[in-house]
C-alpha cells in the first residue's frame, strides 16, 4: 500500500494530500476514490485512510485506522557519516534509512576530500529529499532528518548526548563489535564512519578522549559506504529486542 508523509497537525478525520504527492497519486498510481493508502505524521503513526474525493488542489482522504508504525527500531542509531566524495553519501543516506537508522550527520574529518562550502544548502535540500523517498519506500515511520555539516570535534560534542558511541577502526585489535554489543547500555548509539581516507590517528586519540569506543570490524577493510550499512545493520539487528 503507497505510504505518504503529513505532518501531524493535518490530521484529523480527513487529510488533504497535496503537492507533488498528490501528483503522484493521480498521474503515476493513478489510483482512484475508494482505494485506500496509507499516511504516516512522521512521528510513529501511520494511518490507512480511503480516497474520498481527487480535486485540483489535493487529494482528500478519509482515515480509517491508525496504529503504531512497526518499522521503527527500538534502538536510536546516529550516523555521523565522513564526507565521501562523488555521490557516495546519496547512497549511503538511502541504504541506511533503508535499514533503520534514526538520524544521519555529515561530519567534515581531516582526511575528507569533499568541501561543500557554497554548495552545502543544495546539496543538504537534495540529501534531505533522497532520505524522505528513501523513508517512503521502505515504510519508515518518520522521515530522517538529515544534519548540517559538522566538524569532527563538534561530532564527538554531538556524541556525549547519546548513551554510548563507536568508531569502527581498521587498526583497532582488541575491541570488536560482538564485545561492544554485549556491554552496551541504553537505546542511543552513535556511530562514527570515516570518510576514504579513513580516520587520522589524532582524531582516533580525540574519540576515545571523548569516550567514543575504536571497534574493528574484522579482518577485512571495508569502503566508507560499506562500513555504515553493515555497522547499523548488525547494531539494529542485534539490539532492537534487548534494550
Amino acid at each position: 500500500m503507497p505510504k505518504f508523509f503529513v505532518t501531524k497537525q493535518q490530521i484529523e478525520n480527513q487529510v488533504m494530500i497535496t503537492g507533488e504527492d498528490a501528483k503522484h497519486i493521480k498521474t503515476v498510481l493513478r489510483m482512484k476514490e475508494g482505494e485506500k493508502l496509507t499516511v504516516c505524521d512522521g512521528e510513529g503513526m501511520d494511518y490507512i485512510c480511503s480516497i474520498r474525493c481527487i480535486e485540483k488542489d489535493g487529494i482528500f482522504v478519509d482515515v480509517l485506522e491508525k496504529y503504531f508504525c512497526e518499522a521503527e527500531p527500538s534502538v536510536k542509531i546516529t550516523l555521523f557519516q565522513g564526507l565521501p566524495k562523488a555521490d557516495k553519501m546519496e547512497f549511503i543516506i538511502q541504504k541506511c534509512i533503508e535499514i533503520g537508522v534514526d538520524y544521519i550527520v555529515p561530519v567534515a574529518t581531516e582526511h575528507s576530500i569533499v568541501k561543500l562550502d557554497k554548495k552545502e544548502q543544495k546539496k543538504l535540500e537534495r540529501w534531505q529529499k533522497i532520505a524522505e523517498a528513501a523513508a517512503k519506500q521502505s515504510g519508515r515511520g518518520k522521515i530522517v532528518k538529515i544534519g548540517k555539516v559538522l566538524s569532527f570535534q563538534e561530532a564527538l560534542q554531538e556524541c556525549q548526548k547519546l548513551d554510548s558511541a563507536i568508531i569502527p577502526y581498521e587498526k583497532e585489535q582488541q575491541r570488536t563489535l560482538k564485545e561492544f554489543i554485549k556491554e552496551v547500555k541504553g537505546k542511543t548509539i552513535g556511530v562514527l564512519i570515516g570518510p576514504e581516507g579513513g580516520f587520522s590517528t589524532e582524531e582516533i586519540t580525540q574519540a576515545i578522549e571523548y569516550n567514543v569506543l575504536p571497534v574493528t570490524l574484522g579482518k577485512r577493510i571495508l569502503r566508507t559506504e560499506t562500513a555504515g550499512m553493515v555497522t547499523t545493520a548488525i547494531l539494529i539487528y542485534e539490539l532492537e529486542n534487548i534494550t
